[in-house]
């Protein structure tokens, strides 16, 4: 059933419009032996000061957050009884879970960032026959990290007298990001709402509330697209309209979104050019 009042789609990037980070983590606990979404929990779990939260509001330079987020994602203490909870909330039974762990912070990290560099053909598909009808605007809500701050004291946030010290080109390799392929990215967006730059990130309501504001829309206009769910309760809770993106699910999401604006999105695949797959 087709949404009229519908004005904006704001996508979600990594998960979304980019390969999903989290393929990388589950590949990375079956390396560990972990139990499956073990570190995940231990990311969400550990709230607003956990090192993950910090770098994506861009409080916290690239080289301490590989120090800190793998001292968190190591602190079995915390993340044994996160997943304990977890299973329980989830009525399964819980497996054997580490003593110690040893995670190294910058290998996971690059893992992410490298696997989320494709583009996903459904989603970009969906964005160009969007951006083709002229009548909606398509605006980027993203959980992500600066490229502009480095080498910073450890332990120390970012103030906002410091003068930003970029990345070297070589770490940026490392992580697969590149100049040219973030400016084509954001290319595809008439806004561009970046956790890092913002200093606020999802599922902080006023995240959302900022992104609508900025773009003259009220959340009860806005269709929004996201693999997390308690991203997507808040955006609900907001008054958004949402569809839920799984791994491996974004046809069928981008079927339910061709169904709220009542325009094609998916007929021709295989005719489609820009179906070809694509790279940051």
């Amino acid at each position: 059933m087709s949404s009229p009042h519908l004005k904006a789609i704001i996508f979600d990037v990594g998960g979304v419009v980019l390969h999903s980070p989290f393929i990388a983590i589950a590949e990375y606990e079956s390396e560990k032996g972990l139990p499956k979404d073990y570190l995940n929990v231990s990311m969400t779990s550990r709230g607003p000061d956990g090192a993950w939260q910090k770098f994506e509001r861009g409080e916290l330079p690239l080289f301490t957050f590989y120090e800190e987020f793998g001292r968190d994602l190591s602190d079995t203490g915390n993340c044994n009884k996160w997943y304990m909870e977890f299973c329980t909330r989830k009525k399964i039974e819980c497996p054997t879970l580490p003593v110690t762990l040893d995670i190294d912070g910058r290998e996971l990290f690059g893992r992410m960032m490298r696997q989320s560099t494709a583009y996903d053909d459904h989603i970009l598909r969906a964005i160009r026959r969007i951006r083709a009808t002229g009548k909606f605007l398509i605006i980027a809500l993203t959980n992500n990290y600066s490229k502009h701050i480095t080498d910073q004291p450890s332990s120390t946030l970012l103030t906002a007298g410091q003068p930003p010290m970029r990345v070297p080109d070589s770490e940026l390799r490392f992580l697969g990001r590149e100049d040219g392929a973030t400016f084509h990215l954001r290319a595809l967006f008439d806004d561009f709402c970046d956790s890092s730059e913002l200093g606020m990130r999802k599922p902080e309501p006023e995240f959302y509330l900022l992104a609508c504001s900025r773009n003259g829309i009220r959340p009860g206009e806005a269709v929004f697209l996201d693999d997390i769910g308690m991203n997507l309760k808040a955006a609900r809770s907001l008054g958004m309209e949402t569809i839920h993106v799984p791994i491996g699910g974004t046809l069928n999401a981008v079927k339910q979104l061709e169904g709220k604006l009542g325009i094609d999105l998916t007929s021709n695949l295989d005719y489609d050019s820009s179906t070809t797959s694509a790279k940051l």
